[in-house]
């Protein structure tokens, strides 16, 4: 296998360093046309280089934040969102743009003012109408009722429990009066008056009464007629508030085009400018640090030499000292979804093998399995498609393939909503006896019978067991790809392991009598001898690796942590592979499910509740599936084969923030 082959089945992009060096003067030159098309990864350069010369990190202010936050203000003044960047060439800040700025942010400032000024009297007026206007029904000029000399007037609000107890306990008491003028479901509004020499008396009698007094503002008329005179105050108040906001709504759209063009030049030139904080600078010379893909290399360093004094050198990592590039997978479309998975394990590091395409397999194949129904299936991988086209939702993307493997299998189980034969007559022009899972051997017409148990078990059990193979074989092929051959050979997880699971497996299946994959002879060799050989993997692979410390410090430490290794390993082989009953089991769960769900609909079938029974089992159960197909991908394979601790590539574009 050539070397770009094995390149290519990695399905990660190789990455070059570049290293730019010029005139400080000319770094944005280089920025703006180099460095924001998404392939290049910025580092710190001051990392890649000696501190001895006397580089340090270019840190300054941007000076594009300021403008930004002001443009900011301006939009969330007028009640929108900035606008987001578009694929467009930016073009330099000219200073008549700033002042524009300036200008029409003092203006909006300014009228937005006005407005909440008016907004505030209208307020103070409506509160002033709501209180007078309790009191419409009393037909006296208000400014004579609250100046007379020797008479003090209360205006408030009386509870109607209150009101009963003051005409029982206090009908003799001349100087204890209550006039109503409205009255609402709690009580009274009213006024009393009282003698002014007996003023603290009656104040004290009818604060036991609960009244609420209300301090009503000044005003000359009758409360009707102050209403009225409210009323049509706080009309022309509203008028010049929607004058005022047409006046913002037109000064607004003049100039939101213009805004919003300026608001997406400063954004470009002050994510762009931020690049140059990656930088290293001594005197008037720059030092720029990045990773490029190498099939970008030779073209990024082209775009580089056309700029004056400018220099360009590219290295593989490998020659790079300490050097940890990013991971870019590379998959193709229909695998690209599952890499979903991958992230959130955690990237292959670089030069790690990327099993997005194991996990695009592996996994439909365990939820169709799982969530076997044909119409289902369908629901989901529709539904998935209309939400990935919709809300662009990455995880709804995933949900396609796997109900079309739900379609697939439950073809074979001959499930269509939960109805066993809606497929016979497709069955029979297919010139099939019945479902396809009926015609295995030793399988019975329905999963559901007693019968179905053991064979779906083993099945399931047989399909744990390729996996887990299928997982240690990738990584004996990652081990020899780094060339690990001691890890390859002697790991728990290599050729050894993969020799004492298999005699494991076949002692199992024999004392179970299940097939005979071995003599027994042979199966306890395999196990005896691995299980020797894992005993001292760390000295064997020490050994072919050339590990300088292969040597054991204490042999009774040694001989004591290997004893429990080798328990934990056979354990797990026991645990990973038990663990795929769980796949044959919810082949059992959603046939019961829907068994449970024609019990509840009753004969003749009730279509409502087969509805929504198939709506809650679509949704409780394919979450399930899929936490469950998760769940073995994770613990079962990714922890023979995989270690995922590599960090995104993060080209930068300034253009795809705006897709």
């Amino acid at each position: 296998m050539t070397r770009k082959d094995d390149e290519d089945t990695l399905a990660i992009e190789k990455m070059k360093l570049v290293r730019v060096d010029g005139l400080l003067k000319n770094l944005d030159s280089v920025i703006y046309n180099c460095c924001l098309d998404g392939n290049f990864h910025p580092e710190p350069a001051i990392q890649h280089m000696s501190g001895s010369l006397g580089y340090i990190t270019l840190s300054e202010d941007n000076p594009y934040t300021a403008h930004l936050q002001k443009m900011e203000e301006l939009f969330q003044l007028v009640g929108e969102s900035a606008p987001a960047l578009s694929a467009q060439t930016a073009r330099d800040i000219q200073p008549d743009d700033k002042e524009k700025i300036e200008e029409l942010a003092e203006s909006l400032a300014r009228m937005q003012t006005e407005k909440a000024e008016l907004e505030k009297e209208k307020s103070e007026l409506e509160e002033k109408k709501a209180q007078f206007s309790h009191f419409a029904g009393l037909d006296m000029p208000f400014d004579e009722i609250i100046k007379g000399e020797y008479i003090k007037v209360r205006f408030g609000f009386l509870p109607k429990a209150s009101y009963a107890r003051m005409m029982v306990a206090y009908a003799e008491n001349p100087h204890v009066l209550f006039v109503t003028c409205s009255e609402d479901k709690g009580g009274y509004w009213g006024i009393y008056f009282t003698p002014l020499q007996n003023a603290d008396e009656i104040d004290g009698i009818f604060a036991t009464l609960f009244f609420e007094r209300l301090h009503l503002p000044e005003a000359s008329g009758t409360p009707e007629s102050i209403v009225k005179q409210l009323g049509d105050e706080i009309a022309d108040c509203q008028k010049k508030i929607e004058e005022k906001e047409a006046e913002i709504t037109r000064c607004w759209a003049e100039q939101k085009e213009t805004c919003s063009e300026i608001y997406q030049q400063l954004k470009w030139h002050e994510e762009a400018f931020d690049l140059r904080h990656y930088a290293a600078y001594r005197d008037n010379y720059f030092f720029l640090v990045g990773w490029v893909p190498a099939a970008q290399a030779d073209a990024f360093a082209e775009k580089v030499k056309q700029i004056r004094h400018m220099r360009v050198t590219i290295s593989d990592p490998e020659e790079v000292e300490n050097a940890t590039p990013p991971t870019k997978l590379k998959n193709p479309w229909f695998v690209k979804p599952f890499e979903f998975f991958v992230d959130m394990y955690g990237l292959p590091s670089y030069g790690e093998m990327d099993i997005t395409a194991f996990v695009a397999i592996t996994f439909t194949v365990l939820f169709g399995i799982m969530f076997g129904d044909l119409g289902q299936g369908a629901v989901l991988a529709v539904g998935g498609f209309i939400l990935w086209k919709w809300k662009k939702m990455a995880l709804a993307r995933l949900i396609v393939p796997c109900g079309i493997s739900s379609m697939v299998f439950g073809f074979m189980f001959g499930s269509v909503f939960g109805f066993e034969e809606a497929l016979n007559p497709v069955y029979e022009m297919l010139g099939m006896s019945g479902k396809p899972i009926s015609n295995w051997p030793g399988t019975p017409h329905s999963v559901l019978d007693t019968a179905a148990i053991n064979p779906i078990l083993v099945c399931a059990i047989f399909i744990g067991v390729a996996l887990v193979l299928a997982a240690m074989v990738l990584h004996i092929i990652a081990a020899v790809r780094k060339g690990q051959w001691g890890e390859a050979i002697f790991s728990n997880n290599g050729l050894v392991g993969i020799l004492v699971y298999c005699g494991g497996v076949s002692f199992v299946s024999d004392f179970m009598s299940g097939p005979h994959f071995l003599p027994s002879g042979v199966a306890f060799a395999l196990i005896g001898g691995g299980l020797v050989l894992l005993f001292f993997k760390e000295i064997l692979i020490g050994l072919v690796d050339r590990h300088p410390n292969w040597k054991p410090e204490s042999w009774a430490d040694y001989c004591m942590q290997n004893i429990f290794e080798l328990l934990e390993y056979v354990l797990s082989y026991f645990s990973n592979t038990v663990s795929f009953l769980r796949v044959g089991a919810f082949v059992f769960v959603h046939a019961a499910m829907m068994m449970a769900i024609f019990s509840l609909a009753g004969d003749p079938v009730n279509p409502i509740v087969v509805i929504l029974g198939n709506a809650l089992i679509i949704a409780l159960e394919g979450l399930l599936s899929g936490i469950q197909g998760l769940r073995l991908e994770f613990y079962e394979m990714f922890s023979r084969c995989y270690e995922g601790g590599g960090h995104p590539f993060k080209g930068v574009s300034l253009t795809d923030k705006a897709e």
